[in-house]
């Protein structure tokens, strides 16, 4: 499965879960809602039942007062209780649900009948009162009627059927009370398990998907890794995922690095190969052309003229020079080429090896530090480097009176060795082209050198990851600076 595709069912999974959590939260909670909202609604049917009750009670007391004062602001008492309970029963009605209602409709049926019955007794006395012309006496009422309705069987069956309305709305109060503290809390439990399902199942998605990306991305590090180390024929599974086609792209890398190289060590042996054979045919003429100058000046020196002598002496020099030049190419070629093994190097014998080999003229000033380090070290190519270096710091120096001087700095895991001369120095633009194979800063028929020696001590510095630089004006003398490292690479 590629890995967009496996990104994107891993992310629709974890939406879907969600949107399943959101969606049964939604339900929890809107059966909490409706319990919530019957357990109110609830509580205001039995409010007004209370009042109910209470107002059955006021109707009572208003007529009983009534038959006992004769005081008619009782009989407005009594209307407005039971135009109240009228208007409460009328409330009801609408708030009651079919479980409730019988109850509520026998409730108005003998309502109507015990309101109806005082009424009566009520409109009996006021029509007494205007057709007689003797005062109704209403403690005879109140003594033989009014014990008959207030406490009959009406009565008695309209508190029995609201005390058993009121109880049975408080049975299912307390029921769904119950209802909604358990859905309260099956809400909060299952809030907690889908969601913690949801964070769990995420992040087992999220780390399969980051080990299946990981895993091939470190099999392509690995691949690089064992590329970068020389392994040119590893090749990797390429899978079907975005991450095949980097796959296909290295393993193709790979083949072309390996024939690449391997065509490039192939030439650089019969680079090389030519490059010995080219050196031993050529020195082979050079020879005999020198012997043979050197056999004419021997037999016939006195019959040369002083103008062919001197031909013969610029022949010699250039015999000279091209020895030199093709035993530097050798040089150059064999950079890299051989293994050495590190030893022990007292750098101040070295130096003076070398400057008791290029024997420098009279007069020449060294100045050859006497804290030089002792190195553990390849010992050739730290010599060719520092004999090359101090060979041109004397050969090209035209001062009366010519110094070099070498030094060094000590750092943590390398030093910094200096040489120094007050030669004709070199001009900023011929810096870096000096290391270049075959540049001299001389031409024509006044040229010295071979244009070698400083392109093999930069060949043998880059080989070994280290840096030279040079410091010079012209007029100022040159002072070069390289770096080399306290343990040798291979070592590391």
């Amino acid at each position: 499965m590629k890995i967009a595709q496996l990104i994107f069912f891993g992310f629709l999974f974890i939406l879907i879960l969600f949107s399943l959590t959101t969606w049964i939260n939604y339900r929890q909670m809107e059966a909490v809602k409706e319990n919530t909202e019957f357990v109110s609604h609830s509580a205001t049917v039995v409010r007004q039942s209370n009042r109910f009750q209470r107002n059955i009670l006021n109707v009572v007391s208003s007529l009983r007062a009534y038959f006992l004062t004769g005081d008619s602001t009782f009989i407005q008492a009594f209307a407005s209780a039971r135009q109240e309970n009228e208007n409460i029963l009328t409330e009801l009605s609408s708030m009651a649900d079919s479980a409730q209602m019988p109850g509520l409709r026998r409730i108005q049926t003998l309502n109507g009948r015990w309101t109806s019955e005082f009424t009566h007794i009520l409109g009996d006395v006021q029509r007494t009162a205007v057709t007689s012309k003797d005062p109704v006496d209403l403690s005879v009422v109140y003594k033989n009627e009014f014990p008959i309705i207030a406490k009959g069987d009406v009565a008695e069956d309209l508190q029995a059927e609201v005390r058993s309305f009121i109880n049975e709305e408080y049975k299912r109060r307390e029921v769904r009370k119950k209802q909604l503290a358990g859905s309260i809390v099956s809400t909060r439990r299952l809030s907690f398990i889908l969601t913690f399902c949801s964070i769990v199942i995420g992040l087992v998605i999220a780390g399969f998907v980051t080990y299946s990306i990981s895993k091939r991305i470190l099999r392509l590090v690995q691949m690089s890794n064992t590329i970068a180390e020389g392994n040119y024929k590893v090749q990797v599974e390429p899978g079907r995922d975005e991450l095949g086609r980097l796959a296909l792209s290295l393993n193709h890398m790979a083949r072309v690095l390996d024939t690449n190289i391997s065509e490039l060590k192939r030439k650089n042996g019969e680079l090389d190969q030519f490059a010995h054979i080219v050196s031993h045919d050529l020195k082979s003429p050079l020879r005999g052309i020198g012997n043979v100058v050197e056999w004419i000046e021997e037999d016939h020196g006195s019959e040369l003229t002083p103008k062919v002598q001197e031909y013969f002496g610029l022949i010699k020099g250039r015999l000279i020079r091209a020895e030199h030049l093709i035993s530097g190419i050798l040089s150059y070629a064999r950079v890299g080429k051989e293994e050495m093994q590190a030893e022990t190097v007292v750098l101040r014998d070295l130096l003076e090896e070398i400057v008791g080999n290029l024997a420098p003229r009279p007069g020449t000033e060294l100045l050859i530090s006497p804290e030089l380090p002792v190195l553990h070290t390849e010992r050739v190519p730290l010599y060719q480097v520092f004999d090359n270096l101090i060979s041109n710091a004397l050969k090209y120096n035209d001062r009366a009176r010519p110094q070099l001087a070498v030094w060094h700095e000590d750092h943590p895991a390398y030093y910094v060795f200096y040489v120094q001369d007050n030669g004709p120095g070199i001009s900023e633009a011929y810096h870096q082209k000096i290391f270049q194979i075959f540049q001299t800063l001389q031409s024509g028929e006044s040229a010295s050198g071979t244009g070698v020696g400083l392109a093999i001590v930069k060949k043998i510095l880059d080989a070994r990851h280290e840096k030279i630089e040079l410091s010079s004006e012209p007029g100022l003398g040159s002072t070069f600076s390289f770096t080399w490292k306290k343990q040798p690479e291979w070592k590391r």
